[in-house]
Order: structure tokens, then sequence, then C-alpha cells
């Protein structure tokens, strides 16, 4: 009788072989010593049931552009040690997962030491499976207090922010491998670049906002993914001192510990005269990939490329792969968009986001392989980078999508909550295990 594993290793076998062409034709790629293999989460998105933070608040009012509320989510919370065993046994010897300021402070100066001991569990708990915990001090979401002050338009957010980090690392810091202060902090100027979200949307985004402040009972209710374009350059301002300023909490308790930043980052290509290429690429991270010069490492997170000629973006081929939402799937914009971040940027890359939503797994298995030749040959050209971390681990709650893109190398069942690995994930960590393509 052939089990689940039989089929999930012929499964993977059978995504390897078809991406080997993409690798040298079978020459083995080696990656260097040391090299981080992982899978990413974030506390909102699978820990469920975050109900002081700013995002639940939007969620589960009216009016919304939320599709659903991420409710218990995959409950990560509960589950974190099944999960952690589960990165283990794919071979990945690396998890990057983010802490929930809103349940480390509630309330303004009111800090959890229950909640803070259970990311230190979390911690040790990767430690004790020889997994390097990557940790993200803020993936998008922020206690509802602090976006009922405005959130990222405050003056006093870097402060405020350097004052949780501070505390956090206070805690938490002895045995974090690698940290990034904030996640894709440029989202929503990559998005407004693109020019994806309708005028529906950004009216529907408008008035969620103001119903926000109003039950908050405050003038302005931001956060980091959920904000009026008109706000943009205000929040990059004090994002970028806040990164700082983090940054500076986080090293004056732990000096040794590496600081960086995640970006959102496409892989951008010109196509004939005057291409706008370069224009789109300063507004979504030029202000960001300047400021990384400072830093000891650069999370890239990519998930496609653009190629703009001088009218704007031009339509990727008719037989292209498709992700859930329409994009082009193109496995080397990863090499793209590392070899762009480092030539602006200058410190070592670690990928800390890759992937690909989608129902199919075989276009995921095929996928990784073909993106990570990629890489190995920027890294072949010089190009430091310290780890590749797939997004994500899980099928997990995608924000205004809901639950209906799956990223995830494996799936849940969101009434059980059992996970099945997909062959995806096998295709991983046998590159994972030789550390080699």
């Amino acid at each position: 009788m052939i089990d689940r594993r039989t089929l999930l290793a012929a499964g993977a076998a059978g995504a390897l072989a078809a991406a080997a062409p993409a690798f040298a034709q079978g020459r083995r790629q080696s990656f260097p010593q040391g090299f981080l293999w992982g899978a990413a989460t974030a506390g909102h998105q699978v820990e469920g049931n975050n109900v002081a933070a700013d995002l639940w608040l939007l969620e589960n009012m009216q009016p919304t552009i939320f599709a659903e509320p991420s409710g218990d989510a995959v409950n990560h919370f509960g589950l974190w040690a099944q999960d952690l065993d589960m990165v283990k046994a794919m071979g990945l010897n690396t998890y990057r997962f983010s802490l929930e300021w809103a349940r480390i402070e509630p309330e303004p100066g009111l800090f959890s030491t229950a909640m803070l001991d259970h990311y230190k569990a979390v911690i040790d708990g990767c430690r004790d499976r020889g997994l390097n915990p990557v940790v993200t001090f803020q993936h998008f979401t922020a206690p509802r207090w602090f976006s009922a002050q405005g959130g990222w338009t405050n003056r006093e957010a870097p402060a405020l922010f350097a004052r949780y980090c501070s505390r956090a690392a206070e805690h938490l810091g002895e045995n974090i491998s690698h940290a990034l202060t904030m996640n894709e902090p440029q989202i929503l100027r990559l998005l407004r670049a693109l020019e994806v979200m309708p005028e529906g949307a950004l009216m529907g985004q408008r008035a969620m906002l103001e119903a926000a402040a109003k039950r908050m009972g405050t003038d302005k209710f931001v956060t980091a993914n959920v904000a009026n374009f008109d706000d943009l350059d205000t929040m990059q301002a004090l994002m970028i001192e806040g990164h700082g300023a983090a940054k500076a909490a986080i090293k004056a308790v732990r000096g040794d510990l590496p600081v960086g930043v995640s970006l959102a980052l496409i892989d951008n290509q010109a196509r004939g005269p005057n291409s706008v290429a370069g224009e789109k690429a300063e507004d979504m991270a030029g202000a960001w990939l300047r400021t990384a010069r400072g830093d000891d490492f650069l999370g890239v997170q990519n998930y496609e490329r653009i190629v703009w000629d001088a009218k704007g973006k031009v339509a990727p081929p008719a037989d292209a792969v498709r992700n859930w939402g329409g994009s082009e799937v193109h496995a080397p914009s990863l090499a793209g968009a590392v070899r762009q971040a480092h030539a602006m940027a200058g410190v070592p890359i670690l990928v800390s986001e890759h992937g690909v939503g989608t129902d199919d797994d075989a276009i995921r298995a095929r996928f990784i392989p073909e993106a990570l030749a990629g890489l190995s040959g920027a890294m072949a050209d010089g190009i430091p980078v310290l780890g590749y971390i797939h997004w994500s681990l899980m099928d997990n709650f995608e924000w205004i999508f809901g639950y209906k893109p799956r990223f995830g190398l494996v799936s849940v069942d969101r009434t059980t909550f059992a996970r099945t690995p997909k062959p995806s994930a096998e295709v991983l960590g046998r590159i994972a295990r030789a550390n080699s393509l």
C-alpha cells in the first residue's frame, strides 16, 4: 500500500526532475556552509484571536474592506511546538516568525510578562530543535491604541516603537538569530506605484479608517498596511526614523545581534527608451534601500517582476503561468530583485520572503528550484546572501483577501487545524538537506 509520505516524495521527485534544466541540467550548485534555509509566518496571520490588534478591529467592523475576519487563524498560538517540529522534519534550519506587539503591550506602557514568556518559549523551542529564530518585531499589526493615535503618522510613533522593541529585546534577545525591525514598511508605496488598487477600494478603505477612528473616539486611525495614500510620505519619514530608533534599542540590549529591515521588492525591468522602471523603483523603495546601507543585512521579499516601458507596465506574455491573482509567475525575478537591492544597499541579503500564491502546488514545486538556481547565480557573481526563507510555512490569513490565497508549503484544515505537507515542502526540504541544487 502506498502511503501519503510515499506520494509526497514521488510528487517532489517529479517536480525536481521537471525543473532540472533550470539548474544547469543536473550540475550541482552548492550553497555556503551555514546558509539559512527556512519558512516564515507572521503572528496575526497564523496565531488567531489577536484581539488587541488594530487589524482585528478593522476586520470585525462595518464598513470593512476585509473579505473575512482572521478569527482562530490556524491556531499557531496553541500549536507552535507542533509547527516547529514540522519545520525541523522538513529539513529546514530556520524559522522566521513575528512578535505580536498588541499581545506584548496591549495598553500603553503595560507589558505582558506572560506574552513575552510565550515568545521566549517559541525562540527557545527553535534552538532546542536546531532552528535559527529569525524574529520580526512588527509584521504590520500594532496595538489598537497605537493606531488610534495616528499610527505611523504620529510624531511620537518612533519613540513608542523603540520603547516596545527595547522591552522585547531585553526579554527575548539572547537566543534570536537575526532581527527584523519591520516587515515591508513600504508596501503601500509599492501598491500605489503599481496602480493596482481601484478607486472603489481606496474609497472603501478611507471609509473604514474613518469609522475606526470614530469607534475609538480619536481623530485618526492608521495602520502600517492599511492607510490612505495621502499619508504615505509622512509615514515613510516616521517609519525610517522608527526603524533607526528600534535598531538602536535592540543593539543597546545585544550589540552582536544582526538587525535589518525587510522590504517588498519587485524585479523592475526596463524595456525600450525612456522606460519609467527607474522612477517606479525609486518611488517604491529608494529611500528604504538607502536607509538599509547602515544595517547589518537587508531582508528581500520578492514575488514578481514588472516590465516597464515609457508608458507604464508591459503586459506579461500571453502564455505566462499565473498566480491566484492573475500576475505572472516568473522564477528569475528573485535573483533580479536581489541583484537590484544589493546594488543599492550594499549589505548582505537575506531572502526573508519568497513564494507564490496558488492552489496548484505543482507550480510552487517547480518555482522553488528554478528561483534558487537564479539566486545561486547571483551568489556566484559575488552577492552575499545569508539564506532563503520561503513564504509561507502554512496557508494562512492573507490580510484583506482573507483565506483565499494559498502560499503555504503546508495546507491546514481550519476546522480541525490538521496540517498536511504539500509536495513543495519536500522539494524545498531536499534542497535544504543537501545544501545544494
